[in-house]
């Protein structure tokens, strides 16, 4: 897994502090960043958090490159809507021997590991040979409606892709660019840094966390699972770790 912060808005701290101050003070659009000192930054943004006053946080976003995870992954973190994805195409790109993530749980049992690993090579004989059985039929289409040789091949090469892809298993490899906005940040930290989230959407989501912090530190001073600044909201279902998880998130 990599997880890399491609670019953000600049001094996104002060951005949304002078967001919040347009709603709570008298300056204009032309004085609104003056004296805006790093304390008075400080200041503003605590008052959002106090208030639980989130629109001034949308004008800041934060973009990620994200590769080595699984298209398991992919259907978890697109569910987070109010976001932008660019995500490697299956139909373009020629998944040959694609890599895979290997479940921890499944690494850790001798058995278990062995048998994912014929599965994942049993995977990508069948997709290699789907393509190889596909290609030369699309190719003779492609001819007969007036392309050449070689942009025959190419195209029939795409077209093969798309129906061999549907043996590929969710193990296999993706990689995207993620853009949200920080109070889309907030939920998608809320939910995916909990210890009750999917383990491979929990590490993601911790380190762009953790990448966040370093680029605007007070706006994610308090981001990350609920229970960072209250009780834990999965209810009966609660991993029952409060200390742990407080002490692990304040040390990111």
């Amino acid at each position: 897994m990599k997880v890399e912060l491609i670019t953000c808005t600049p001094d996104a701290d002060k951005l949304v502090a002078a967001a919040a101050k347009l709603c709570y003070a008298k300056s204009d659009i032309d004085t609104l960043m003056d004296k805006l000192t790093p304390e008075k930054v400080e200041s503003f943004l605590k008052t959002l958090s106090d208030l639980g006053h989130e629109s001034p946080v949308e004008h800041a976003s934060f973009t990620f490159g994200i590769e080595g995870v699984s298209r398991a992954l992919l259907a978890q973190i697109t569910r987070h809507r109010i976001a932008s994805f660019s995500v490697q195409s299956q139909r373009y790109v020629d998944k040959s021997g694609f890599e895979y993530i290997l479940p921890p749980e499944i690494e850790a049992v001798a058995e278990a590991k062995a048998e994912f690993i014929a599965a994942m090579e049993e995977d990508v004989a069948h997709y290699e040979r789907l393509r190889r059985l596909l290609i030369p039929e699309r190719k003779r289409r492609f001819m007969e409606e007036g392309m050449d040789e070689a942009a025959a091949e190419r195209a029939a090469e795409k077209a093969a892709n798309e129906d061999a892809r549907f043996v590929l298993p969710n193990a296999c490899d993706t990689r995207m660019i993620v853009t949200m906005n920080v109070r889309s940040l907030y939920n998608f930290f809320r939910l995916r840094c909990c210890n009750r989230a999917q383990w491979e959407i929990r590490a993601v989501a911790t380190e762009m966390l953790r990448l966040c912090r370093q680029a605007a530190p007070l706006l994610f001073k308090n981001a990350g699972p609920a229970c960072l600044v209250g009780p834990c909201a999965e209810g009966a279902y609660t991993c029952g770790k409060l200390k742990q998880v407080r002490e692990s998130f304040s040390d990111l």
